[in-house]
């Protein structure tokens, strides 16, 4: 019996680097690096909890920096205007990596955090366009500063926290606003590596993340190829909204009540 349940285990492990790819190409089309949905597959089949959040972060790293390269190669990129979010995002994003959660505790923040970032995707996607608005210096520091230490609690980018936030308020066009979470995951990823190799919590299994490393790679580049090329990506935004709600949802259930989906 336990053989068996070992074997489909590692057999399940096999088929990882597909569903990232897939899970790459659904984000990056939209702007972000995946890190959620890692993280709550990841828990299904690694042990070490801080394996998981380094995991996650690394391969963001691989997904948004695609997307940043191509985003300034595009000349979307607006150093002028995403200097604020990225300056308050950093020191906040490393001090959020360094608080030492227990798993539990940590995957019921993040659970809670993705279902209303899924909500917002929705509301994003279903939204008429509204008429775009510069923000003032100031509250771009409290974005990006309080989004910052969210996604450095969490190991994830905070570009999913960051992107429909903005959309909703009415701050920039939506490319504008994918280039930056693109740059503000990629920052922050790094950032949240920092802290945690700082805190003493950076663990990597070398067997397993360079397999996944190719697989978000190349789903990165094809989402992000479909982002850049300006085709209708509703039908995959809302279609990671979903995914993003069913991730956080199941994260809450079975953490907060022990109920598995």
């Amino acid at each position: 019996m336990l053989f068996d349940q070992i074997e489909n285990e590692l057999m399940a492990l096999e088929y990882l680097p597909i569903v990232f790819f897939i899970i790459a190409l659904l984000y990056s089309s939209v702007g972000f690096g995946g890190g959620s949905s890692y993280l709550a597959i990841l828990s299904l089949f690694l042990i070490d909890f801080h394996e998981i959040r380094s995991t996650a972060l690394i391969l963001n790293i691989c997904v948004v920096t695609i997307g940043t390269v191509i985003f300034m190669r595009n000349r979307v990129f607006n150093l002028k205007l995403f200097w604020p979010f990225l300056a308050a995002s950093l020191p906040m994003a490393y001090l959020g990596a360094m608080i030492k959660l227990s798993q539990q505790s940590f995957f019921l923040i993040l659970g809670f955090a993705l279902i209303l970032s899924g909500l917002f995707l929705i509301l994003r996607f279903l939204t008429k366009k509204i008429e775009t608005k510069e923000f003032k210096t100031s509250r771009k520091l409290v974005l990006g500063g309080s989004v910052g230490f969210l996604s450095g609690i969490s190991g994830i980018g905070g570009g999913i926290f960051l992107s429909p936030i903005l959309n909703l308020l009415g701050w920039a066009n939506p490319r504008l606003i994918a280039s930056l979470a693109s740059v503000f995951i990629l920052v922050n990823s790094i950032s949240g590596l920092i802290g945690l190799n700082m805190a003493g919590t950076f663990q990597l299994n070398h067997q397993l993340i360079w397999k996944l490393i190719i697989a978000v790679t190349i789903g990165g580049g094809v989402g992000t190829y479909l982002s850049s090329q300006k085709f209708n990506l509703k039908f995959l935004g809302l279609l990671t909204a979903i995914l993003v709600i069913y991730v956080g949802l199941k994260l809450v259930l079975m953490n907060g009540f022990d109920i598995k989906i």
